[in-house]
């Protein structure tokens, strides 16, 4: 497992537009108020990330095979297979659309042609890099281009001298309303990524072969927790920033100022900056969404997962394709984006739920069932999104 690197695979993913949007918008809107938020959803994803990595390694197959398998009726077989299609395929297609508005948002900061065109232009070059197989070392700058920006935020909030007085008093008075509920399903939806399951267990389950298994699921394990816990402390790093610029002052966060927030730091340039951060994790992330679709949707069918097979390109393709169609609709990007994640978090216990039938009940699995401890964990996270979603819903009919 020595040269593993799902973990920063994982990591590209889960740091795309949306995260740094919505924990904007969370900032400036609520203070730290929904923070509360942001921490469930680092346990949440921890906690799921490691069934998803346990299973890749014990069983060697990816999340939608193993479900699949469990499955011994015909009739829960296909339940399988429809639910996966459907909601890896709803839920990426919702993503990619976020992912591509969010870099469309910061290229057009620097050349004005509209969002819907370089949704267009950046899904064609998605597509380009996909099917070249060249797109790993793109990848990789790119990712380095969000990590200088998190770098950023992180030197703004050092040098603007936040309050941590009123850090603290909001972090101690959560929040959740009406008001707030959709930004706290945004937040849960942006960081428990529901793809990442999928793309985490198939990329360990090929790159774990013929490795110790105890050892392979100790490395990843670890690798996955950094992971997400960075990205955690930097979506509360930006959570922050977002609250020091806008929350409680007269001026209102939108499209055309998000970048405001590290003025402290960057002057009349931090507009710039933020648009170049917002294009490098949008195009990392519209790489990884259509991906991680093509190895669920390929598995939940049977089809080869081979990255240069025909099925697997078609599915990561049509992904691309729903993404630039919804994003050149014209929405206003930052509700677009914000609803993006939100329907990610109302599909998550759904994929969730499943996930920990399969834990227990994979026979593949081993020592590497589910402990009780581990069910306890998923448990609350599933009744806790369920409560949020329904939650969600109630407001909508009542």
């Amino acid at each position: 497992m020595a040269k593993d690197k799902s973990g920063y695979i994982i990591a590209a993913a889960f740091i795309g537009p949306g995260t740094v949007t919505t924990a904007s918008l969370a900032g400036a809107n609520f203070g730290f108020h929904l923070v509360w938020a942001l921490l469930f959803s680092v346990f949440a994803t921890i906690v799921l990330q490691d069934m998803a990595a346990r299973l890749g390694v014990a069983s060697g197959q990816g999340l939608a095979s193993a479900m699949k398998k469990v499955a011994y009726k015909p009739w829960l077989k296909n339940a399988f297979i429809l639910l996966i299609v459907s909601a890896i395929g709803i839920g990426n297609a919702a993503y990619e659309s976020g992912n591509l508005t969010g870099a469309a948002i910061g290229l057009d900061a620097f050349i004005d042609i509209g969002i819907g065109a370089w949704a267009a232009i950046l899904g064609a070059l998605a597509i380009v890099l996909l099917y070249s197989g060249s797109y790993k070392w793109i990848e990789t700058i790119l990712v380095y281009l969000v990590f200088i920006m998190a770098g950023v935020f992180f030197i703004t909030l050092l040098v603007a001298k936040p309050d941590l007085a009123a850090m603290f008093s909001q972090l101690l008075s959560p929040q959740l309303n009406n008001d707030t509920i959709t930004t706290v399903l945004a937040l849960i939806g942006t960081t428990i990524v529901p793809y990442n399951l999928f793309l985490h267990a198939s990329l360990v389950a090929k790159s774990s072969k013929g490795q110790d298994k105890s050892a392979a699921v100790k490395t990843c394990r670890a690798q996955s927790a950094k992971a997400i816990s960075m990205g955690g402390l930097i979506t509360l790093v930006v959570m922050a920033t977002a609250m020091m610029a806008f929350f409680n002052q007269a001026a209102t966060m939108d499209a055309s100022n998000m970048g405001a927030q590290l003025k402290p730091v960057l002057g009349d340039k931090a507009q710039w900056f933020f648009a170049l951060g917002l294009f490098a994790a949008g195009l990392t992330s519209a790489i990884t969404a259509p991906l991680a679709a093509a190895y669920a949707v390929t598995g939940a069918l049977g089809l080869s997962d081979d990255m240069h097979s025909k099925p697997f390109k078609a599915v990561w393709l049509v992904i691309i394709i729903i993404g630039v169609s919804v994003a050149a609709l014209g929405f206003k990007p930052l509700p677009a984006i914000l609803f993006a994640q939100a329907t990610n978090a109302l599909l998550l216990p759904i994929i969730a739920i499943f996930l920990l039938i399969v834990m227990n009940k994979s026979n593949a699995l081993g020592e590497f069932r589910n402990t009780w401890k581990s069910n306890i964990a998923g448990g609350v996270v599933v009744t806790t999104v369920v409560g949020l979603g329904l939650y969600k819903l109630s407001g909508v009919f009542f």
